[in-house]
């Protein structure tokens, strides 16, 4: 209490700007090893398939049971990260999370059926990357502004480039040490998510400070950073008044779940995640369906796979432009629709040379769209709402990628052909796109009206990329005033 009422005595200073660069790529940094620890590990364990189904004696949906675990819990549990992360911090989200995931991994060493890698790997190792993976990617928010799409974009290209070099490294890992060995040895490495939430130094940005109230200054640390400050004198009434005030709290935080553009962005996020996942199931099937050998069907996973790495960077590059900041949610609605368009034509390729192409273009958006989902999320709830809605955002995929490859499946068994199911995939990104666009085209007309309501004296010729860097980053509840851009320039 002594050092509380301390810091609560010491000296103030205004709130921090993102910093847009500094120890915020050290953030950058670390969330590209949670999206490898995560995303890449998580895509690897169905390289453990063949070696559980023999070792076991399960059937194909039995084992299958496993990988659908780890994805749908690391999806579902995530507003439990955002929860953890904005009740403690990221920091120990991430560190929780890291310990829990590898107590997961290296217990399913131990396995004796598949019932235990049910608890083991799929729901303990599952909720410990759910406790990582939604406050990591929210930090890099807080840390940038200006450059926000391309820090997202190198931070989720972990996921690709994990998944790039850890699958041929898990397959020796299993063949010199078995499944066991290597399960061990990948707890060990996902054990450095420890390391990597150590890394995320809490910061307090200028919004949070008009939201919140100031907060003291972490001297060690040198921004500011949230902490509960309760003197002595105070403590009763604060003991007093916590389930209140924990109660308004929570209020506050999800808020956001009223906003109606943010009940369309669920939605379309809703159809995103019904459809972007079919392709990377069938995609390789199709290919053998139509003749093409097994050794050509597997690389064009690998082109998709790298290609998605160059979309995460590349993207999030263009989008930082300063002509193309204020139209980011378009460029979303533009990759996510090309990637729909890119399914519907796929039942007219069925030669390897045509199916190049296919995996080119849709690794490429399917980069792209991943880089900005949180860029998009954070332009309508605002940065201090960023953590919590993304936990929800992730949350809304879980059910969908459960269920949409057995829905695929179906389709196959029922129709004989893979023409369903890429339709199906398509029309669901689509749709996803035109819902964007939808909330694009309204917000884009709220905005206009306020301006001509508010500011008649605007100049008309003033250069529509000016503006000040908030101008880019605030919730839509809050609408940029022009007259203040052109004043500050």
């Amino acid at each position: 209490m002594v050092h509380a009422a301390a810091m609560a005595q010491g000296k103030k200073r205004p709130a921090v700007p993102p910093p847009d660069g500094g120890w915020g790529w050290v953030i950058v940094a670390g969330c590209f090893m949670v999206t490898v620890c995560t995303r890449a590990v998580t895509r690897c364990i169905s390289i453990f398939f063949v070696e559980f189904q023999m070792h076991f004696g399960g059937d194909y949906s039995g084992t299958a049971w496993i990988h659908s675990l780890v994805d749908c819990t690391t999806m579902l549990c995530a507003p439990l990260g955002s929860f953890i992360g904005n009740r403690l911090s990221c920091r120990i989200a991430v560190i929780l999370g890291g310990f829990l995931s590898s107590i997961g991994l290296v217990l399913s060493s131990f396995a004796t059926s598949l019932e235990y890698l049910y608890l083991s790997l799929g729901v303990l190792t599952g909720i410990g990357f759910s406790l990582c993976y939604t406050p990591a990617i929210a930090m890099v928010g807080s840390y940038f502004c200006e450059r926000k799409a391309l820090a997202y974009g190198i931070a989720m290209s972990g996921s690709g480039i994990g998944t790039f070099i850890l699958a041929p490294v898990v397959q020796l890992l299993i063949e010199h040490y078995s499944w066991r060995g290597a399960l061990l040895i990948l707890g060990g490495v996902v054990s450095n998510l420890c390391v990597c939430g150590a890394l995320l130094r809490p910061i307090t940005l200028k919004e949070e400070e008009e939201a919140h109230g100031p907060v003291p200054l972490d001297t060690d640390c040198g921004y500011r950073v949230k902490a509960q400050v309760v003197s002595t004198l105070e403590e009763p009434l604060a003991i007093n008044n916590s389930k209140d005030s924990r109660c308004f709290k929570s209020m506050q935080e999800y808020r956001f779940l009223l906003m109606p553009d943010f009940l369309m962005l669920a939605v379309s996020f809703l159809f995103l995640a019904s459809g972007c996942s079919l392709p990377f199931v069938y995609l390789v099937p199709y290919a053998l369906d139509v003749g093409v050998s097994h050794h050509q069907a597997a690389f064009l996973m690998s082109i998709l796979g790298v290609i998605d790495i160059v979309g995460n960077i590349t993207f999030g590059w263009l989008v930082d432009r300063r002509c193309l900041k204020k139209y980011r949610n378009v460029c979303y609605m533009i990759a996510v629709g090309m990637e729909g368009l890119c399914c519907l034509f796929i039942p007219l390729l069925r030669t390897f040379a045509l199916l190049v192409p296919f995996s080119v273009l849709y690794g490429y958006f399917d980069g792209a769209y991943v880089a900005l989902i949180p860029v998009v999320t954070s332009d309508i709830v605002g940065t201090t709402n960023l953590s919590s809605a993304l936990g929800i955002v992730y949350f809304l995929h879980a059910i969908p990628y459960l269920l949409s490859p057995p829905i695929g499946g179906w389709l196959v068994d029922t129709t004989g052909t893979y023409t369903a199911t890429f339709f199906l995939s398509g029309f669901a990104l689509i749709s996803s796109s035109l819902v964007i666009s939808t909330v694009t085209g309204i917000r884009h007309c709220r905005r206009t009206q306020k301006h001509r309501k508010n500011n008649k004296d605007t100049d008309p010729k003033q250069d529509p990329c000016q503006g000040s860097r908030s101008d880019f980053y605030i919730a839509s509840s809050k609408d940029v005033n022009p007259s203040t851009n052109t004043a500050n320039s």
